[in-house]
Parts: C-alpha cells; sequence; structure tokens
C-alpha cells in the first residue's frame, strides 16, 4: 500500500523526524498538534480554551491538506498537562469533532514546549 506524506505551512512544520500527518490508504494519521501559531511558530496563548482553540486550527489544516475533515474523524488520542482542565477542553473538542468520534484522552507528566494540550487524529478520505 502506497504512504503518502502530508504536509502544509497552514499548520506547524514537524519539528523532528516525523511528518504532520501519512495516509495510508483511504485512512489518514496526523501527528499530534500543539498550540503553535504556524505563522510564528511560537504558543501565543496561555488558556486551555485558547490552546485547544489553536490546536484544532492546526488539525483542521493538516486534515484538509489530506483530503479529509473533523467530521471523518473516527479516532482522536487527546493529551492534557492537567486533567482538571477536562471540563473547559471538551467544550472546545466539541465544536470541532460534531460526529463524536472514538476517543481517549490522558494526562501526561509533560508535553513539548510545556503546553497543555496535544491531539492527534485518524480519519478517513
Amino acid at each position: 500500500m502506497e504512504l503518502k506524506t502530508v504536509a502544509t505551512d497552514k499548520a506547524p512544520a514537524a519539528i523532528g523526524p516525523y511528518s504532520q500527518a501519512i495516509v495510508c490508504g483511504n485512512i489518514v494519521f496526523t501527528s499530534g498538534q500543539i498550540p503553535i501559531n504556524p505563522a510564528t511558530g511560537a504558543v501565543e496563548t496561555t488558556t486551555i480554551e485558547e490552546q485547544a482553540k489553536q490546536v484544532m486550527q492546526n488539525l483542521g489544516a493538516v486534515l484538509a491538506a489530506a483530503g479529509s475533515s473533523f467530521e471523518k474523524a473516527v479516532k482522536t488520542t487527546c493529551f492534557l498537562a492537567d486533567m482538571n482542565d477536562f471540563a473547559a477542553f471538551n467544550a472546545v473538542y466539541a465544536e470541532y469533532f460534531t460526529t463524536k468520534p472514538a476517543r481517549s484522552c490522558v494526562a501526561v507528566k509533560t508535553l513539548p514546549k510545556n503546553v497543555l494540550v496535544e491531539v492527534e487524529v485518524i480519519a478517513t478520505l
């Protein structure tokens, strides 16, 4: 099966040995997105709501570049720096993932750049 690397300047560039996403057949696997503004390369927000919104904008750009969308998501994995942010994160998440894909959400000790949230998606094309 042919693999296609997805890259867009509308989301943060990969800063390591990985791709923004890979398409395998009719499935797209995104890398985790953190709240980096792709225009500046910086984390510019501080609240969970603001960071979650930037993450969703980044994911939307990667999904679009792959030929997919939030509506075609089948599974997400969400990483929170603090589970006390769960309700606030969920409120933003629900605005984007309206089809309610399967999901895992876990708290982790530390995320890259000490951000509050990271999300990855598996979606169909």
